[in-house]
């Protein structure tokens, strides 16, 4: 597994801003690598059908570099943070509104089993009344003391401290310490965001009786939240949530 030398793939193909008063679904889904099976190609498909989204947040992402994969009527953007001949790893992030801008990071330090990095993309969707909604995906150092992690999630705060609209955090924050989650949660209480707080969060994974999984906001309405129990496919469950701009 090498440090990706170049972000791929992408498409953007959609031109229309998010307006006022319009609500839309955010799916967050660590895939366990399974994006290119066709076992979650149906899972996916089958929770889309029960929980319309206009954005995609999947973590550990794989995906080839020979294939379109199957995203064909989205507009993406990928960060690696693991590439080998035939696959790219990372945090995909999806939309049917329009991008503006991606910028894809990896995280400064590497994790201590594996000596890899992590990935997260920021990601800016135009709002039709000028301004823009930030989305940032994020798949979060492991295997690390967690100061380290905490020095991580900073510059991730660094990034987002400038951006005056709406915000999305969301993803696979590997809080699975006492220590770690009150980390993450300064961090967000340092920008304002809020936690979406999810109907039946025993589907939420867990290690060590913490949840690693969330979805956080700010500057939008929350209208509904759900952990959904896709029971075989990956060892994380997704997360929705329905906001209103």
């Amino acid at each position: 597994m090498l440090k990706p030398k170049v972000v791929i793939p992408q498409q953007f193909i959609h031109e229309h801003p998010i307006v006022h008063g319009e609500e839309f679904g955010v799916l967050c889904w660590n895939t366990q690598k399974l994006t290119e099976t066709p076992q979650f190609q149906r899972a996916l498909a089958s929770v889309l059908a029960d929980y319309p989204c206009l954005f995609l947040l999947l973590q550990e992402a794989k995906l080839s570099a020979k294939e379109n994969w199957l995203l064909p009527h989205w507009s993406y953007a990928v960060a690696p943070n693991m590439q080998t001949r035939r696959s790219s790893y990372g945090v995909l992030t999806a939309s049917q509104y329009a991008f503006t801008e991606a910028q894809a990071r990896l995280s400064r330090r590497r994790e201590g089993m594996f000596a890899t990095h992590k990935s997260y993309m920021l990601s800016y969707h135009s709002l039709a009344e000028g301004g823009s909604l930030l989305v940032v995906n994020v798949h979060a150092i492991n295997f690390v003391r967690a100061h380290q992690f905490s020095q991580e999630i900073e510059l991730i705060k660094e990034e987002i401290l400038g951006h005056k609209g709406p915000l999305i955090v969301a993803g696979d924050f590997n809080v699975w310490s006492r220590q770690r989650r009150l980390r993450l949660l300064q961090f967000c209480r340092s920008i304002g965001l809020r936690r979406a707080i999810m109907v039946d969060p025993h589907h939420i994974k867990t290690y060590r009786q913490h949840p690693l999984d969330f979805i956080f906001y700010r500057d939008l309405s929350l209208q509904e939240a759900s952990a959904i129990d896709t029971n075989t496919v990956s060892d994380h469950n997704p997360l929705y949530a329905r906001f209103k701009l």
